[in-house]
């Protein structure tokens, strides 16, 4: 019942498309501060 609760109505669809976005965005975050270090760490201090 919960699998088609979840994947017949508006309020699981609308679960699933937030939890898929929040695992975007919390990706996204995570390669731009990976890349920001990588950044950091190759340029000579001062």
């Amino acid at each position: 019942m919960a699998w088609k609760l979840l994947f017949g109505s508006d309020v699981g669809l609308f679960s699933l498309v937030t939890i898929a976005v929040v695992i975007a965005i919390g990706a996204g975050f995570y390669f731009f501060v990976r890349r920001k270090m990588a950044d950091e760490e190759s340029q000579p201090r001062v």
